[in-house]
């Protein structure tokens, strides 16, 4: 006990991969940090995970995370001296029917677009990979030479000795029983060893990380779940380079074990563990194996590898693994607790992410913010139904099931649904609505007629829904469309600060009077956009915020911990007290200006403003903006008035071709004008004059707001990277991230993709990217292809908006 510490710049409470690769991380950039765990490295789940080690993901950064890992394992043990079980030995993946292939082939040019060198193969050209399988059903593979393995509880000790040698402190059979909380701040930890004051606390728990931070009030949505894969006796033919093989039209994986194979899948009927609490004294223990269950996997694996019908099996392990409920892991800081960090949630992928989640979060702590873009893994993703258990479940049921089966594009999650539903969500339902969900809201994503299936009809071609989105986006621009996006998340920021405060997180300028609404970003540091969303200036001394559905924790997080300290200004989420109706269309004013006594002429009611107006009794907060290209506005209005509101914007608008409309026509609309999207477009990793948005950064007055450093200094000595739109064949399909080719090479990737409904043309964005300064005019000069499921088209390239490049329909 002598040498227990009694205080630490950070404490890490967890001794699993994702702990010890954090405290590795921390103490190579020089910090004081202090790992405790309540019985042995390893005991949690990392002792019995399966060890393979695969990159590709459907973001790129979290590739570049999981890419991370692979550069590390490769020099660790001979860093530390601790072996690892690292091998390099590649990784295949089998397709055996023809939707499969296009997708295998589509995450082929993901890959090519991240910079990994996955290659298509031949059935017969993968099984000389690994001669043990059969092949006859298989009609082509991908393989992925950089993929591997690792052995888990190795390569966590080779990093908590490496951790150890660069000065981290690390303290087994250590309980922390509290985490010490004095009037919102983290004092430190308390253990049954005593007392360790530290400002910082990082909860890398595993499957205990829920109910460990709940003690202080933050929510981390995870799930145990039994996970099994059984381990063979030697196998002849297996030998030690073999690669690792994943067989999702099998549900299984398999990779090479001391001369046999860890076999192992991912059932669709899992059984989710420890519903009423982990057993006090879960360590270095496994569930009892359930033979019942696995054999659905194990009738599966045989017809792809029959050596198994004979083979010795000499461990069925058990053993539970915390999944969430979109499959993405766990990162960064809990927005309801300054300072207390979580790393958890791996999805039986902690192995292959450890090194880079590590990596990464240690970043976040010693710098107040990611290396990169990580909104995918972002803890702040998530929202109010995330708080209660049985949603997290019954969504993480449906999501660990899913992880084989097809990733459709616009797939919908059907679970824990319907949850948080707008008022008019009967009445529109009854209309034809086909809904969405996100972050438990349900949308309407498009509007089904009398004999058309009012369901998703999922497919990597033509989907059921593209003539009903095409109906509505020509109402949009012909007519006029009404949108329900009472998802919308409302913030109200308010106090003799206000104005100073907005002005300091805001990238334009808010300073305009009362009724003035303004588009932004916020950024961070570097000029990155942190958030994208609409302000309107209601009093001298209050804003009402507008923005995304799925940045309601996020943005509420990033504008309140980015108030100056001392200033009088107070944020709320009202998202819950208004309905939103968007009317949008060459129409809109007609349909308005019947259902109100106020003046919505452009003279009195201009682009960019915002009015109190009158319609059916409701005290209606209009807003003159849009995200699809044509006269509009946002309506909204008190949530128990959306019902008489909706019904006399129906009744006025029937003369004048007024149609439901839903998310899916907002997305091609939006692509036809090059509006961008956060979290696919625009994001941390890009900046406004990177992005086409240096219009709306208030450099050209004398207000500081964080970011302007960074961005004076890009504008005045130009960019690497320039947004573009492109355009091909009609009957090209793009769905995001297939790569971009200038000339030959490959210079990004597309970020949103669509069709163009008005164009009559498949529509891409992206980033033309280079080496050295680039100019609008380099953008323009190059010849354009799209690599499109390992195929190569041509594609033009557009810097102006497709259609009504003036604006002139939406200020008019």
């Amino acid at each position: 006990m002598s040498d227990f510490p009694n205080q630490a710049r950070a404490v890490i409470v967890g001794g699993g991969i994702i702990g010890c690769s954090t405290a590795y991380h921390l103490a190579d950039l020089g910090w004081d940090v202090v790992l405790l765990e309540r019985k042995k490295l390893t005991s949690g789940t990392t002792f019995h995970a399966a060890g393979l080690v695969g990159q590709l993901r459907s973001s790129a950064n979290i590739t570049q995370l999981l890419g991370y890992s692979v550069d590390l394992y490769k020099r660790l043990e001979a860093e530390t001296g601790q072996a690892t079980g690292w091998k390099m030995n590649g990784g295949l993946r089998l397709a055996c029917n023809e939707e499969r292939w296009t997708e295998v082939k589509r995450q082929a040019t993901t890959a090519h677009s991240f910079g990994l060198e996955m290659e298509l193969l031949t059935p017969s050209e993968a099984q000389k990979l690994w001669p043990l399988m059969q092949v006859d059903d298989v009609i082509g593979a991908a393989y992925l030479p950089t993929d591997g393995q690792a052995n888990p509880s190795d390569i966590t000790l080779s990093l908590a000795k490496g951790a150890r040698q660069k000065g981290a402190r690390i303290f087994e059979d250590t309980k922390v029983t509290d985490v010490i909380v004095e009037d919102g701040v983290i004092q430190g930890v308390e253990t049954d060893k005593g007392r360790i004051t530290a400002p910082i606390v990082i909860a890398c728990c595993g499957q205990w990380t829920r109910a460990f931070a709940k003690k202080v009030g933050v929510n981390v949505p995870l799930v145990p779940v039994e996970h099994q894969y059984m381990v063979t006796e030697q196998i002849e033919g297996v030998t030690p380079d073999l690669p690792t093989l994943r067989d999702p039209d099998r549900l299984t994986y398999y990779k090479e074990e001391v001369g046999g194979l860890v076999m192992g899948g991912y059932e669709p009927n899992p059984i989710l563990w420890a519903k009423n609490g982990i057993p006090k004294d879960f360590h270095y223990t496994l569930l009892d194996s359930n033979f019942d269950h696995f054999e659905q996997l194990m009738e599966l694996s045989l017809g792809r590898v029959p050596a198994l019908e004979t083979a010795g099996i000499k461990t069925l392990t058990n053993g539970p693994e915390s999944f969430t409920p979109d499959g993405n892991f766990i990162l960064g800081e809990a927005p309801e607790l300054r300072n207390f960090f979580v790393g958890a949630g791996f999805n039986a992928y902690g192995i292959a992410a450890g090194g880079g989640a590590g990596m990464a979060l240690a970043e976040w702590v010693a710098k107040g913010q990611p290396p990169y873009d990580l909104w995918a893994v972002d803890i702040r993703r998530f929202g109010r139904p995330h708080f209660d258990d049985d949603w997290i479940r019954a969504r993480t049921y449906e999501a660990y099931g899913k992880h084989y089966t097809m990733a459709w594009p616009s797939e919908e999650h059907q679970s824990a649904r319907p949850c948080r539903k707008s008022p008019l969500y009967d009445t529109l339902k009854s209309q034809g609505a086909v809904f969405g969900e996100k972050l438990g809201w349900e949308r309407p994503n498009w509007f089904a007629e009398t004999g058309e299936e009012a369901h998703d009809i999922y497919t990597f071609g033509v989907p059921n829904w593209h003539k009903p989105v095409a109906r509505e986006h020509k109402a949009a621009r012909e007519a006029a469309v009404i949108f329900d996006q009472t998802s919308f998340a409302k913030f109200v920021l308010k106090g003799p600060d206000a104005e100073a405060a907005l002005g300091w997180i805001a990238a334009n300028d808010v300073r305009g009077a009362p009724s003035t609404l303004t588009y932004t970003q916020m950024l961070n540091d570097q000029g990155g956009i942190e958030c994208d969303l609409t302000c309107l200036r209601v009093a001298a001394d209050e804003y009402y915020i507008v923005t995304g559905t799925g940045y309601a924790t996020h943005d509420f997080d990033h504008i309140a911990r980015n108030i100056p300290d001392g200033m009088n200004a107070q944020l709320v989420d009202v998202t819950s007290s208004y309905a939103v109706l968007s009317l949008m269309g060459p129409k809109a004013r007609d349909i308005l200006q019947a259902v109100t006594h106020a003046d919505v002429s452009n003279g009195a009611f201009p682009f960019g403003t915002g009015q109190t107006i009158g319609i059916a009794g409701a005290s209606v907060r209009a807003l003159r903006v849009t995200y699809v290209g044509e006269l509009g506005w946002e309506l909204h209005v008190p949530t128990e008035y959306a019902a008489a509101v909706y019904a006399a914007l129906a009744e006025a608008g029937a003369e004048h071709g007024l149609r439901n409309a839903g998310y899916r026509a907002i997305e091609t609309l939006r692509l036809e004008k090059g509006y961008r999207a956060w979290a696919s477009d625009i994001g941390p990793d890009h900046t406004p004059f990177e992005a086409g948005l240096g219009w709306a950064v208030k450099l050209k007055t004398n207000v500081d707001f964080r970011g302007r450093e960074a961005c004076a200094a890009q504008k005045e000595n130009g960019v690497r990277k320039i947004m573009a739109t492109f355009t091909t064949d009609p009957g090209v399909i793009l769905s995001g991230r297939e790569t971009i080719l200038k000339d030959g090479k490959r210079c990004g990737w597309l970020s949103s993709a669509g069709f163009g409904h008005t164009v009559g043309a498949s529509i891409g964005m992206g980033y033309v990217r280079s080496d050295t300064t680039i100019t609008r005019d380099d953008v323009m000069a190059g010849t354009y292809e799209l690599e499109v499921a390992g195929e190569r088209v041509p594609a033009k390239v557009h810097l102006r908006p497709l259609h009504d490049p003036k604006m002139v329909n939406v200020k008019a």
